[in-house]
């Protein structure tokens, strides 16, 4: 009941983002539905399976879009992946004493919450630490929510930005080779990434396996508009799901605490990306989008749909969440 609740909810902020002609209707519709319902007191469910196995989707859209040519510009992003641990290393140094001494958590908490890195990852790794999940789920989820939402209308005012763009051809133009080529790359990639333990193995998986399918030459497309709608919606409505059952106290705290540091992330991801722009090593809109601390998955979304460069954009993200992952540990421990 709660689950066909959601769905009902999180397809009326998609209809209601159509009839206003608001950016990103199947991703910031859910997302702001589901919110306003938790903030209400509306108890909410997903299928966890289902959420994370739509991800594959947008691993096959980014793997689809390797060529040699691509692989070979890579080598120059070097300048630019060399940043990501500089700014990684500053959030922590900046967010941990924000965390711990204005808001009171404990160093757990407060190191978890700093750490710019996968929701499930920090949840596991705080847990452990000692931290407090619930703490840890509505302060990740709602720097994910604000830099998302945020996004789409930077993206507009400063570089005009099409957010209307299909994010596909229509699947009925697609052969059924093709796609099940896509069908096979995300279930092999998705389940062998997990068995072996790969961080984000519902998204690098499937990447990797497209991206060998289309470095062969047979895979020729990404995947269909209606599976990157799909794919946008399910994970806007997780989004806003985390926030079910939130308390006043909560709110008073964690989320007042989650959105202060969604305005240091953004004015340091600013500092970054205006410092790259003036020296001339990338982009401004796809070193904005590489740069900014959100969702790997939502971020990969925006970069398919406004046309960058998204190997540029997953490239830095990947390499942000390997540091976070590998390093946040090793350095809580250094800490405590």
């Amino acid at each position: 009941m709660r689950v066909a609740l959601t769905f009902a909810i999180a397809g009326l902020g998609v209809g209601l983002f159509h009839v206003l002609g608001l950016p990103l209707p199947w991703l910031l519709g859910p997302i702001f539905a589901c919110l306003i319902s938790a903030l209400l007191g509306v108890r909410m469910g997903a299928i966890k399976l289902v959420n994370e196995g739509m991800r594959t989707v947008l691993g096959v859209a980014v793997g689809a879009t390797f060529t040699p040519v691509l692989l070979m510009s890579m080598l120059g992003m070097w300048p630019t992946l060399l940043l990501i641990p500089v700014m990684t290393i500053v959030i922590g140094l900046i967010g941990v004493p924000y965390f711990r001494r204005l808001w009171g958590f404990d160093f757990a908490t407060s190191y978890y919450s700093a750490m710019p890195g996968g929701l499930q990852d920090m949840l596991v790794f705080g847990e452990e630490a000692g931290g407090n999940p619930r703490s840890l789920s509505l302060i990740h989820a709602t720097r994910v929510m604000v830099i998302v939402v945020a996004l789409p209308f930077i993206l507009q005012g400063l570089w005009d930005a099409d957010l209307s763009n299909p994010p596909g051809v229509p699947a009925a133009t697609l052969g059924p080779d093709q796609l099940g080529l896509m069908i096979l790359a995300a279930l092999i990639g998705w389940r062998g990434a997990k068995a072996i333990g790969m961080f984000g193995a519902s998204i690098l998986g499937p990447l990797i396996v497209a991206a060998a399918l289309a470095l062969a030459g047979l895979l020729q497309h990404r995947p269909p508009a209606e599976a990157i709608w799909a794919a946008q919606f399910f994970i806007g409505m997780g989004v806003g799901v985390k926030y079910t059952g939130i308390t006043m106290v909560e709110i008073r705290r964690d989320l007042a605490a989650g959105l202060g540091f969604c305005g240091i992330l953004i004015v340091l991801t600013v500092i970054f990306v205006e410092g790259i722009y003036a020296a001339g090593l990338a982009p401004g809109m796809e070193t904005l989008l590489a740069f900014a601390p959100g969702g790997q998955a939502e971020l990969t979304v925006l970069a398919l749909i406004v046309g960058a460069d998204v190997a540029f954009v997953i490239a830095h993200h990947v390499l942000r969440i390997f540091v976070v992952i590998l390093g946040a540990p090793l350095f809580a421990r250094l800490f405590t």
